[in-house]
């Protein structure tokens, strides 16, 4: 049963965080009321959800607490390869763990690319990347990338993936040509609130897209 709530164009200049710790409810109302006003956690990359990821319990908390969701796939640990195979694998499981939760198709699923093996070529990287936006696109989500260190890909090539949605991340990574960045992470060196995050800040690409959040405001709809 999908969550109670809609999904959304993010406005530009919306601060949100991302976090790899179970959030709250008072500690989702405590970001809430400082004025974040969305965050993203994290999707497992086995065929469950694991424990300190994402739950539906938490995701109802979030929402509750008047911040939007979205949600990130963890990444393997650095120097890991990437394949066909495994971006299909990786793939599919971040649909059927988003599904587990409760999220509605239409909103944004992130691939985390980042800790590429140096020995990997970048077509290895762009044979990952497309399987798994078609694992995550079929099963309707809508796939967004975010660009972390070691990715391999330099602009153009980022650029030529199918995807419509990326986040720059707080390392040194490539300038996205033509499209640029929707969101742009930011290193906060301190815990906020009691756990660690990083900040994102939202923003227009050049061709007038936008981050896909779910709000626990309205219906739910596609976008």
């Amino acid at each position: 049963m999908s969550l109670y709530g809609s999904i959304q164009s993010a406005p530009a200049n919306s601060r949100g965080f991302d976090a790899d710790t179970v959030l709250s409810s008072a500690t989702a109302q405590q970001f809430a009321a400082q004025g974040y006003t969305f965050c993203l956690r994290y999707l497992s990359l086995g065929a469950e959800q694991d424990a300190g990821d994402l739950s539906s319990s938490e995701a109802s908390d979030i929402l509750a607490s008047g911040l939007a969701l979205m949600v990130v796939q963890h990444v393997d640990d650095p120097g890991w390869s990437p394949s066909q195979n495994t971006g299909q694998t990786n793939g599919n499981n971040a649909a059927t763990n988003a599904d587990s939760i409760g999220l509605p198709p239409g909103m944004n699923v992130w691939c985390d690319l980042e800790g590429v093996a140096a020995s990997s070529t970048a077509q290895d990287v762009i044979n990952y990347c497309t399987a798994w936006y078609s694992a995550v696109s079929a099963a309707g989500y809508v796939p967004g990338l975010y660009v972390g260190s070691d990715a391999v890909l330099t602009g153009s090539q980022l650029y030529d993936l199918p995807f419509q949605h990326y986040w720059q991340s707080c390392s040194e990574v490539p300038a996205l040509p033509e499209r640029g960045y929707q969101m742009v992470q930011t290193l906060v060196q301190a815990p906020v609130n009691g756990i660690g995050i990083d900040q994102d800040v939202t923003q227009t690409d050049s061709f007038g897209g936008q981050v896909l959040w779910l709000t626990g405001s309205g219906s739910t709809s596609g976008q």
